[in-house]
C-alpha cells in the first residue's frame, strides 16, 4: 500500500516540477523522521518510520513570506500562484501515477507470463441454483457473457460476482450448436479467495478447462498495449461494483473497516507460504507475483478513488481549481471548510468500501 501511494504523490510532484512550483518537502511514511536530506532546490526528502504512504507539500506564497528574507526556502513559483489550468493538471497527476503504475504492473506480468486461453466447460450444477433453474447442463461449453468472449474459468468468475441479482446472457456450446440461456445469480455469504466470508454473487456451477490449453503470448509492445487494456478493465469493474453498491444490488454487510486491504495481504501471504509440498523458492516466486497483482489492483482503487468529486480528494481539487478558472476567483474559504469537512465522512465510507471490494475476490480467481 506504501508504495502506490509514494507513486501517487510522485505524479504530483513531478507535474508540480514540470510547471517550476516550489516544492517544500516530500515524505515517504509518516511520522517521526528517520533520515532527510535536502536537494539543490531547496526540497526536504524525509523517510519517516511509519511506511504507509507519504505525502507533497508545495509551497505558497504565505509560507514562503513567513521564512523571511535571507531564510532558505525552496526553488519555485508558490503554488497558489500558477494558473488554475496547471493546477488541475497537477491534481490530475497523482490519480494518472497511480493507473500508470497499475498498467507497468500489468504489462510486466503478462510479458513474463503471458495470458491463459482455455474454453472453460461445466461440471455440475447445484440442485435448485440459479443455474439449473436456467436449464444450464453439465458438458455445455461456455463461450460468452453478455457478448463478451471467454477465454478462461476467470472471466466467467468476475462476470458472476458483478452481477448479483441482474440478468446475464450465457451462449453456451452444447453438442456443437450454440444454446442462449438467461441465468441471474444468487448472492450468498460463502468463503473467498482469501478465506473471508463475504456475500458473493454464484449461480451454482462448478467448471472445469477443457483439455485445449494455450499459454498466449506477447512480446514488448504488445505485453504494454495488454496491460494498458487490464487496467481499463480493472477501473471498469470497481466502477461498475461501486454503481452496483450504491444501487443497492450489491450488499453493505460486509463493511468492516480500513483494514481490509491489509488483512487481505496477510491472508494471501498465509495461503500461498502455507504449502509445504511446494519448494520454498516456488512459494516466494508465487508470493511476488501475487501481491504484485494485488498491489495494481490497491493502485487502480487509489487512482480512482482519487478522482471522486470529494473536496479532500484530488478529484475535489479539481473542482476547486475549475470553479477558479471559470469565475476568476477562488471559491470562498467557508463554503470550502463546509466542503472538506463532508467531504471526510464521505471519504471514510469510500474507504471502507474499498477494501471490502478486494474482500469480495472480484480480482482474483474464484468459483462461480
Amino acid at each position: 500500500m506504501g508504495i502506490v501511494i509514494v507513486i501517487h504523490e510522485l505524479g504530483h510532484y513531478l507535474a508540480g516540477r514540470c510547471f517550476g512550483v516550489a516544492v517544500e518537502s516530500f515524505a515517504m511514511g509518516f511520522g517521526r523522521t528517520l533520515a532527510e536530506f535536502t536537494d539543490k532546490r531547496g526540497t526536504r526528502w524525509r523517510m519517516n518510520w511509519i511506511p504507509l504512504g507519504g505525502f507533497v507539500n508545495f509551497g505558497d506564497r504565505a509560507s514562503l513570506d513567513e521564512a523571511g528574507p535571507g531564510a532558505k526556502v525552496p526553488a519555485g513559483v508558490p503554488f497558489d500562484e500558477i494558473g488554475p489550468l496547471k493546477k488541475i493538471v497537477v491534481s490530475l497527476a497523482g490519480p494518472f501515477a497511480n493507473f500508470a503504475l497499475a498498467a507497468l504492473i500489468f504489462s510486466v506480468s503478462i510479458g513474463v507470463h503471458g495470458v491463459a486461453v482455455q474454453s472453460v466447460r461445466v461440471a455440475g450444477t447445484i440442485a435448485g441454483s440459479p443455474a439449473e433453474q436456467a436449464g444450464i447442463l453439465p458438458g455445455d461449453q461456455i463461450l460468452s457473457v453478455n457478448a463478451k468472449p471467454i477465454r478462461n474459468s476467470s472471466d466467467v468468475t468476475v462476470a458472476v460476482l458483478l452481477s448479483p441479482k441482474t440478468p446475464l446472457r450465457l451462449v453456451l456450446d452444447r453438442d456443437g450448436a450454440e444454446t442462449l440461456v438467461t441465468v441471474t445469480p444468487d448472492e450468498i455469504v460463502r468463503e473467498n479467495e482469501f478465506g473471508q466470508m463475504v456475500p458473493q454473487s454464484t449461480i451454482g456451477i462448478q467448471m472445469y478447462p477443457s483439455e485445449t490449453f494455450e499459454n498466449k503470448r506477447y512480446g514488448p509492445i504488445e505485453s504494454v498495449v495488454a496491460g494498458i487494456q487490464e487496467t481499463g478493465v480493472t477501473i471498469d469493474r470497481t466502477v461498475t461494483m461501486l454503481e452496483r453498491i450504491v444501487t443497492g444490488k450489491m450488499s453493505f454487510n460486509t463493511l468492516s473497516g480500513p483494514v481490509g486491504v491489509a488483512d487481505v495481504s496477510r491472508r494471501v501471504v498465509n495461503k500461498v507460504m502455507d504449502q509445504p509440498e511446494v519448494p520454498l523458492n516456488a512459494r516466494f516466486e508465487r508470493l511476488f507475483w501475487v501481491l504484485l497483482s494485488l498491489c495494481a489492483a490497491i493502485s487502480v482503487g487509489v487512482g480512482f478513488f482519487n478522482l471522486l468529486p470529494l473536496p479532500v480528494l484530488d478529484g475535489g481539487r479539481v473542482v476547486f481549481h475549475a470553479y477558479e478558472a471559470v469565475l476568476g476567483s477562488k471559491m470562498p474559504g467557508q463554503k470550502e471548510a463546509v466542503a472538506l469537512s463532508m467531504g471526510v465522512l464521505l471519504l471514510m465510507v469510500i474507504v471502507i468500501t474499498w477494501g471490502d471490494i478486494l474482500e469480495t475476490g472480484v480480482f482474483v480467481r474464484g468459483s462461480s
